[in-house]
C-alpha cells in the first residue's frame, strides 16, 4: 500500500528571537525558525492566499506584511520583525509555521500563482484618492491612509469619501489597485 503523503509541511524547527543587528539595543523583536523541511512548495499557494503577499519565485521567497510585522518565507526558513517582546515574536512566528501547514493541508483547494508582484506604491494610490485629508478612515492624511493601504494595513471600504456615487471611476481606480489586483485582494 503506497505511503500517504504528510499532511504537516513543517513538523520541527530551531526558533531563535533576537534584537536586529541593524537596531542595537532597540526595544523591538525578531525571530527566525530554521526548519528541518523544504517550504517553497507552498509559498505559491500563500501567494494566492494572503492579502499583498510578495512572491519571487526565483529567490524562492515570498515577503508578506501582517499587523506591522514583516513576515519572510524562504526554503528553509521564516522570519518576522518588529515585534514589541521576545514573546510577541515567538506566538507571530509560530503563528506563521501554522499558517504554512494550514495552507498545504488545504493546497487542493487552492489555485497556486507563481505571479510576480509588486505592491502599488502609496504616491500612485494617493494619487487616487479624494485627497481630503478629511480623517474619516482614522487616518490623520490621505496620504497616511495610502501608506497603510499599500502596506494592507487598512480596507479600502474604511475611506467614506472615497464611496461616495459621484466617486465611482476614482474607486475603482484604487480598487483595481489594491482591491482587484490579483494577490492583493
Amino acid at each position: 500500500m503506497p505511503e500517504e503523503a504528510p499532511t504537516r509541511l513543517v513538523g520541527t524547527f530551531d526558533l531563535e528571537v533576537f534584537t536586529p543587528p541593524c537596531e542595537p539595543g532597540a526595544e523591538r523583536f525578531a525571530a527566525r525558525a530554521r526548519l528541518t523541511s523544504d517550504i517553497s512548495g507552498v509559498l505559491p499557494y500563500l501567494n494566492a492566499t494572503q492579502r499583498g503577499a510578495i512572491y519571487t519565485p526565483s529567490a524562492q521567497a515570498l515577503i508578506w506584511k501582517k499587523g506591522g510585522h514583516t513576515i519572510a518565507f524562504h526554503a528553509y526558513e521564516v522570519l518576522t520583525s518588529n515585534a514589541a517582546d521576545r514573546q510577541e515574536a515567538e506566538m507571530e512566528l509560530r503563528s506563521m509555521i501554522e499558517l504554512v501547514n494550514r495552507t498545504w493541508e488545504r493546497r487542493a483547494e487552492i489555485t497556486p500563482d507563481f505571479k510576480t508582484r509588486q505592491r502599488p506604491t502609496p504616491m500612485a494610490i494617493y494619487q487616487q484618492l479624494p485627497q481630503t485629508n478629511c480623517k474619516a478612515c482614522g487616518s490623520p492624511t490621505c496620504f497616511t491612509f495610502a501608506i497603510r493601504l499599500a502596506a494592507a494595513q487598512v480596507e479600502l471600504e474604511a475611506c467614506p469619501v472615497l464611496l461616495e456615487p459621484w466617486r465611482a471611476m476614482q474607486l475603482a481606480a484604487v480598487r483595481a489597485m489594491v482591491v482587484d489586483a490579483p494577490g492583493f485582494g
